[in-house]
């Protein structure tokens, strides 16, 4: 490899990492935020935040590879022509189409890697989210309930909130529960509660020493109980499901759906729709590294932020363009021949055309001819 090839890829790969770690950090800490909210409604459960990051982490890689990618190359472009290295390359007998093969030595790897996670890595890891929500799901109510949270099950029907027992033999210290009735609203407290089985297998919460506050929205009209023992029946859902039935209704999703079942189920439009967002994504990582080139070349007397925004504009355009596609396909606007390539053509034909308004050599300018 020659110093000037040396040179372009360590830089490439160097500003990539940075930038790949940079957005992990963003993306993980916009997640976790959204997770442990989740967690502490009650939607998903505390023990399974650090699964749902690490599959969700895995889906974003893509997406997150290919815009590390793009930013890596514009970067080290325009760099060099900051700092007028660009200089010394053109009076070595290089060009900017020179830059090309260096930059496909990063992109090439860099897109067998995403499309190894669009075609296989993100669809599974779609399936363990799903099968982490629908466990949570099938779970008792009563192991959803967490001392010092509240928490919702039946759809926020039944809100929990317990403390840590006091006494041997309790599954929970002072409880909260709130039951929302068809005509009343049931408030319960108590001092302590249980669990316990009835003769028919069925589940309850014996709530002990408390009151039962029965209210009425948007009405004066209150009933107050007090009681010794109260038994509140428990959900459980998961008896009669079997590991094989939760991986098949996880698979029910498109997106997680295996590569191979995607091409079984061809003439449906969602399995084309996403089909071609699985195939346009290594695609678009060598569309966009190759595109970074001609958009990097910028006049270092000129402003930095007008050519890295146009830039960054430009490859959110192509992103959403992508997204636009796949939804037309799906609705079936657009046919699926069309749709694959025709926003990577276009694309392509403008890092063409730009690529070759860099190379061109212009005429320069008549000055005019001087009377006496």
């Amino acid at each position: 490899m020659s110093l000037f090839r040396r040179s372009v890829v360590s830089e490439i790969l160097s500003h990539g990492g940075v930038v790949l770690s940079t957005l992990i950090v963003v993306w993980l800490s916009v997640l976790l935020v959204r997770l442990l909210g989740d967690a502490a409604t009650g939607r998903i459960g505390a023990e399974v935040v650090l699964g749902l990051a690490v599959f969700s982490s895995v889906t974003a890689l893509p997406v997150i590879l290919t815009v590390s990618l793009f930013i890596a190359v514009l970067t080290t472009v325009t760099r060099n022509y900051r700092e007028s290295e660009m200089v010394v390359w053109f009076s070595s007998g290089l060009s900017l189409g020179n830059w090309m093969r260096p930059v496909l030595y990063c992109a090439l790897p860099t897109a067998l890697i995403v499309s190894s996670l669009t075609f296989f890595g993100a669809p599974w890891a779609y399936r363990q989210i799903a099968e982490y929500h629908q466990r949570y799901e099938l779970r008792s109510d009563l192991s959803k309930v967490s001392t010092g949270e509240f928490v919702e099950t039946e759809g926020g029907e039944r809100v929990f909130f317990s403390e840590d027992p006091l006494s041997e033999g309790d599954d929970l210290g002072q409880v909260v529960v709130r039951i929302q009735g068809d005509e009343w609203q049931h408030l319960i407290t108590a001092d302590s509660a249980y669990t316990e089985f009835a003769d028919n297998g069925d589940r309850f919460l014996v709530l002990r020493d408390g009151h039962r506050y029965d209210l009425t929205p948007g009405q004066a009209e209150m009933r107050l109980f007090s009681f010794d023992r109260y038994g509140v029946r428990m959900e459980n859902r998961d008896e009669d499901t079997t590991p094989e039935a939760i991986r098949e209704q996880a698979e029910q999703q498109l997106k997680a759906r295996r590569s191979a079942t995607l091409l079984g189920q061809f003439e449906q439009g969602g399995a084309q729709a996403h089909f071609m967002w699985r195939l346009a994504m290594p695609l678009a990582a060598l569309n966009l590294a190759m595109l970074a080139v001609p958009l990097g070349a910028v006049n270092p007397r000129l402003g930095r932020g007008g050519d890295i925004l146009i830039a960054g504009l430009l490859a959110l355009l192509y992103m959403n363009l992508i997204n636009l596609s796949r939804g037309w396909i799906n609705k079936g606007v657009l046919p699926f021949g069309v749709g694959v390539w025709l926003v990577h053509a276009l694309f392509a034909l403008l890092m063409v055309f730009l690529l070759w308004q860099r190379l061109r050599i212009k005429k320069p300018r008549k000055q005019p001819s001087a009377t006496v």
